[in-house]
């Protein structure tokens, strides 16, 4: 067996420089594809969520939009009137001006409240109200707003890429899953990027200014050519990657450094990868597309001008805190950059008086408001992704946009989902089998499979049979988001294993079996090969999980509803003796199983039952002189 090691849901945001694939094939379609996103979501929707429209009857919403430039107002008693609330849906705030496709879906599944200019108090206010929030680049998450919520904030959807206005850390220790939208406004933050460059060059802001003033001065404005000039694309990412392509076309030489860049994704589009050092000493032009971490803030300061080539032009479409302000006007007075064109800031809006407003303000800065997205395809797109994600976090679905979660390919979701669902309830099963009060503390997962191991990634099912461990013998609430922090705090160590399986890869998993060490069993027979360990084994079946081992007795148990375990002496009529008995209670059996050794010999028997059994019901069972010991477990 190999080990698999290095597993965790902690997500370094640096990460998403790896997430592109596509990227050339992206940039061709984009525009019909946001087209056709817009003028089809609708009914891709109804179908998605057809299930929880079902259950819930109604989908009429409640819309509440309050906007103002001064503090957030709140909506009078008679506009309420109007709108009712449907109380068997999740409620959405949305703190940021959002695009109207993304409101009409979230309509169909949520209440809506749309209540701009919040402040940080305000929002820790309001926030326990609701079950999910949106927001753009303004709003500050902060960790008092996710310990205001009280538990009841479940989703926060960030309507754009980066996620430094968002306090990840306590969303994961709380439980809150954190999506974000990091597609839809690839193409318009690259666009503005190669604007901001070619006006920047050209001198296109300031000439502008001067023919206003009624000014010809063509002596004046003499710019730089871009052709055969070396871009250094700082962070190759989905923007950065994206920026790269464009300027190639503009006959740029392009290098890029990215710690996480895939060479091969370079060499398709044409790009060198270079180190730090080697980028700032070879480039004309620098364009910023990196995420805000705590590596990268301020990583433009100083020093790193002095590495530069004197002249180079920068631009940043990013995040203004990657650069250290103060440094750059510095670099720009000394003449090290000769100019600089910024869509971001520090402090945004710049005020009178800090680094970033005097950016604003120096003669060889072109500046524009964060207009990176700021296309009406881009806002759409954005708006639909979002939603889209906050919606089916809302409805249970896995995330492929989580932030702070395993950061998993739709794909991968959508053909592990059942498998995921089989960990959960083996490690609910597993758990409810433990006897005395020790705690667990050592569990051990095989996965059996077909496939290599980079063609099995297992991160999901870890997670859910996390939770499938604590909830059952705990008050937590564990999600995807916090469940290996919360395994970690209570000194739950999970280890994982494959074996090889000699089945089709087609299939991602065989089998998936879990194992709790160092404890006592209130079922003997679930022993494994050691005595003090206890140990299930599933599998799937026509997408249905299902339990295949108790110990070392082979079983086929449908894991839906509750099951009772037992283990009898081989004889005739113990079916009829205990389907009589349950019968008797009302519970109606949904299946049964029997695994045995020798004919005559121990047999374990697998019940499923539609219904709760009562104590007396159980203890009529235990007292049958066959069955020797036996356990009853819910899922």
């Amino acid at each position: 067996m190999a080990t698999i090691a290095g597993l965790t849901m902690a997500v370094n945001v640096k990460e998403m420089l790896q997430s592109v694939t596509g990227l050339r094939q992206q940039a061709q379609c984009n525009n019909q594809l946001l087209a056709s996103r817009v003028s089809l979501h609708k009914n891709s929707l109804e179908t998605r969520r057809q299930p929880v429209c079902s259950r819930r009857h109604s989908v009429v919403m409640n819309v509440t939009t309050t906007h103002s430039s001064s503090p957030a107002v709140t909506q009078t008693l008679s506009e309420q009137s109007n709108q009712s609330r449907n109380p068997d849906l999740a409620t959405v705030l949305v703190s940021e001006k959002l695009g109207d496709g993304g409101l009409d879906i979230l309509r169909k599944v949520s209440n809506v409240d749309c209540i701009y200019n919040l402040t940080n108090e305000e929002l820790c206010a309001k926030i326990s109200d609701y079950d999910a929030l949106i927001v753009r680049s303004a709003t500050k998450v902060t960790r008092k707003v996710f310990e205001a919520s009280k538990g009841k904030l479940k989703v926060v959807g960030r309507a754009g890429v980066g996620i430094d206005n968002v306090d990840l850390e306590a969303a994961t220790e709380l439980g809150c899953l954190v999506v974000n939208a990091p597609t839809a406004n690839t193409v318009a933050a690259a666009e503005h990027g190669i604007a901001l460059l070619t006006a920047m060059a050209r001198n296109v802001a300031p000439s502008d200014s001067s023919m206003k003033s009624g000014k010809w001065e063509r002596n004046k404005y003499v710019g730089v050519s871009l052709v055969d000039k070396t871009l250094a694309v700082m962070g190759f990412g989905k923007v950065g990657s994206e920026v790269a392509r464009k300027a190639k076309g503009l006959g740029m030489h392009v290098i890029s450094h990215d710690p996480y860049a895939s060479a091969d994704r370079a060499r398709a589009i044409g790009v060198e990868l270079v180190s730090f050092d080697d980028a700032l000493a070879r480039a004309d032009f620098i364009s910023l597309h990196m995420p805000l971490t705590p590596t990268t803030k301020k990583v433009f300061n100083d020093d790193t001008f002095r590495k530069c080539k004197k002249g180079v032009r920068l631009v940043n479409v990013a995040r203004g805190a990657v650069i250290d302000e103060e440094a750059l006007l510095r670099a720009l007075d000394s003449g090290i950059v000769a100019q600089a064109a910024l869509d971001v800031f520090a402090v945004e809006p710049p005020k009178g008086g800090d680094s970033s407003f005097a950016l604003v303000q120096h003669k060889n800065v072109i500046a524009t408001p964060h207009l990176g997205a700021s296309t009406v395809e881009a806002q759409e797109g954005v708006a639909l992704e979002i939603a889209e994600a906050v919606a089916g976090a809302l409805a249970g679905d896995l995330a492929a946009t989580a932030v702070n979660a395993p950061m998993v390919p739709a794909e991968v979701i959508a053909e592990l989902t059942p498998y995921v669902v089989l960990a959960e309830k083996l490690g609910r099963l597993t758990v409810q089998l433990v006897s005395g009060s020790a705690g667990v503390k050592q569990v051990k997962v095989v996965y059996k499979s077909s496939r290599d191991d980079g063609d099995l990634d297992t991160r999901l099912l870890r997670a859910r049979i996390s939770k499938g461990l604590i909830e059952p013998v705990s008050d937590a609430i564990i999600n995807l988001v916090n469940a290996d922090y919360v395994a970690k705090q209570r000194g739950l160590k999970i280890s994982e294993e494959r074996e090889p399986a000699d089945g089709e890869s087609g299939v991602p998993l065989e089998s998936v079996s879990v194992t709790i060490q160092d404890v006592e069993s209130k079922f003997a027979s679930a022993r494994g090969d050691h005595s003090r360990s206890i140990t299930l084994e599933g599998k799937v079946k026509d997408g249905v999980p299902h339990l295949s081992k108790v110990g070392n007795f082979s079983v086929d148990v449908s894991l839906d509803g509750n099951v009772i375990l037992y283990r009898q002496v081989d004889q005739p009529g113990m079916i009829g003796k205990v389907g009589s008995i349950l019968g008797e209670d009302n519970v109606n059996i949904s299946f049964m199983s029997v695994g045995r050794t020798l004919r005559g010999q121990a047999a374990i028997v697998a019940i499923g039952t539609d219904e709760d059994v009562s104590d007396a019901t159980i203890q009529k069972l235990k007292e049958l002189p066959a069955i020797e010991e036996l356990v009853f477990l819910r899922l």
